[in-house]
């Protein structure tokens, strides 16, 4: 019998949406001083999803800002027309929607000629059929526990199946894919995301409600490594 696959490290990424966005290179300078190990950036263009954030212009301004590496999370239509922008700004990971994609094969490869790391997003009511022939394309795996487009959303624990059966898929590869979680992770919930088989965990409103962000990433990191043993 082959012996289970080791066990990746937890990763804890905030995503900006809760910041005050008045202040937020100053945020972001604290959340990275506070030992987070990637930022989340919720780009949404207010047609894929109803809101409207930032694009690569403010993404590229926060960069000088924070030494951990920035994900950007395309919840736009026709994201294959800035890839190139974003991956510029400083974006090392770039997290697509299959819904929003013309051709998927060619824009996961796209993202990696350009130097980046592609990775797929699942909304709620996406299937896990959309991982069919692009796991040897994608470095993440992004499980959403809300529906893309707001933060501060209840987690849908409805999701744990899916990621438990997505953790199985990963598994029975030959390298390594992160399964990210993202939507209401918190010191509620991160343990059965992580017990569900997630390693890489969003956490958004949740990490402003700590008297620190150090006190939030490291009670956040403790609980999901916990609940993994």
């Amino acid at each position: 019998m082959s012996p289970a696959p080791a066990k990746a490290p937890v990763r804890i990424l905030p995503s900006i949406l809760t910041a005050d966005f008045g202040r937020l290179a100053e945020e972001m300078a604290a959340l990275d001083q506070a030992g987070v190990d990637r930022f989340h950036l919720d780009v949404m263009d207010g047609h894929f999803v109803p809101n409207i954030t930032f694009g690569p212009d403010v993404i590229a301004a926060l960069r000088p800002h924070a030494q951990a590496p920035f994900e950007a999370h395309l919840m736009v239509s026709r994201p294959e027309e800035l890839f190139g922008r974003y991956i510029d700004a400083g974006c090392e990971r770039l997290l697509l929607h299959p819904e929003t994609l013309q051709q998927a094969h060619h824009a996961y490869t796209a993202v990696r000629d350009l130097g980046a790391r592609p990775g797929i997003a699942l909304s709620p009511a996406t299937g896990l059929c959309h991982l069919d022939h692009v796991l040897d394309l994608v470095d993440t795996v992004c499980v959403m526990t809300v529906s893309p487009g707001f933060g501060g959303q209840s987690y849908l624990s409805a999701m744990e199946p899916k990621i438990a059966e997505a953790r199985r898929r990963l598994d029975a590869l030959d390298r390594h894919v992160e399964l990210e979680v993202d939507g209401g992770i918190g010191p509620e919930t991160i343990a059965a995301a992580a017990k569900a088989g997630a390693d890489v965990f969003v956490c958004g409103s949740a990490m402003w409600k700590y008297p620190s962000f150090a006190d939030g990433v490291t009670d956040l990191r403790a609980r999901a490594e916990s609940a993994r043993r």
